[in-house]
């Protein structure tokens, strides 16, 4: 925690509400974002079923105890009662998906979320430990991008309906703007996104660049605490694509399985050393991203996973494991 400064405002009603990273006495602030999407289904298409679901829980569940999730959706709801059901020893982080709301639909799904996020988080209270309104709605490049202003209002009607800690999940690029301080006075803590990878640095300083990144933000937000909600290293790129993403030209380093080991272990011994809160993007790979089946196969936005879409871990995640988690237990 930074002390107060230029960039620090009054806590929101109540004070901070602290975000609890414990379980069992063990502290799992090293997680993980956490979509069990498989070949042929999407948000918006066919859904993974209950089964599917507990199976990729059980998976992640041996190497991570946070996971973080997107939206309320069907998915959502099911992953959160098969925790419940089943005791695994996972805590969540739940998203409420926000659009601008410039049409009825949009309007109506907004609500939905909201709604959605607090039925939720009132149900599962002992696995939903914070609840994050919003993702990447603020910063400049977003396609679903909204004012600080509406987003302010529904972090409060969230926050005034739960007992979690709030927040609002978005890139370095906007928390280090002026406009993003009072998005931050409504916040319990700050959910900070920065990958090197497309900031175009190189794979030897992947972590020292998230770092530096990393404090420059909590010095701009003095007094609220930060966790970084996205951070990773793709495992390949569309060298072709210069419309959305630009992933050929804002990508400088190399993008394979080899480099996602790289990473892997600068990032897994930057969050040992630090105890800085981080979710790693992502469990799997998922091709309904980035375009879906029309686009590439090689498009980055399919290729974040340390499992494939098989469940398999990637090369580089199996390396990690022997080094990380030598005993096959969980790395807590």
């Amino acid at each position: 925690m930074h002390s107060k400064g230029a960039g620090a405002y009054a806590p929101p009603p109540g004070g901070l509400r602290p975000l609890n990273l414990e379980l069992d006495g063990h502290w799992i602030g090293n997680g993980v974002a956490f979509s069990p999407y498989r070949h042929g289904q999407s948000p918006d298409g066919v859904q993974p079923s209950e089964a599917q679901i507990l199976s990729d829980l059980k998976l992640v569940s041996h190497y991570w105890h946070l996971i973080r999730l997107y939206e309320v959706s069907p998915v959502a709801e099911s992953t959160l009662a098969l925790i419940d059901r089943e005791h695994l020893p996972l805590r969540v982080i739940l998203g409420a998906w926000i659009a601008p709301g410039r049409t009825p639909a949009e309007r109506d799904a907004n609500r939905a979320q909201i709604d959605g996020a607090i039925r939720l988080a009132r149900r599962y209270r002992g696995i939903v430990i914070a609840i994050n309104v919003g993702n990447e709605a603020c910063v400049d490049w977003s396609d679903h991008r909204v004012t600080p202003a509406f987003l302010i209002r529904c972090i409060r009607e969230v926050r005034g309906a739960v007992t979690q800690p709030v927040t609002t999940a978005d890139d370095f690029n906007f928390w280090n703007k002026p406009e993003s301080r009072p998005v931050a006075a409504q916040c319990d803590f700050v959910m900070l996104h920065m990958y090197a990878l497309w900031n175009g640095q190189p794979l030897s300083r992947a972590m020292a660049w998230t770092g530096s990144i990393y404090d420059q933000i909590s010095a701009f937000h003095a007094g609220r605490p930060v966790i970084i909600g996205e951070t990773g290293w793709a495992t390949c790129r569309d060298a072709t694509r210069t419309g959305p993403g630009q992933e050929s030209t804002l990508m400088k380093a190399e993008t394979s399985v080899g480099a996602q080991e790289e990473y892997l272990r600068q990032h897994y011994a930057w969050v040992r050393k630090h105890r800085v809160p981080t979710l790693l993007f992502e469990a799997f790979d998922e091709a309904w991203k980035g375009g879906g089946a029309a686009t590439s196969p090689d498009v980055a936005e399919k290729h974040w996973g340390v499992f494939d879409e098989q469940r398999r871990p990637k090369a580089s995640f199996r390396a990690i494991i022997r080094e990380f988690y030598p005993t096959g237990a969980d790395a807590r």
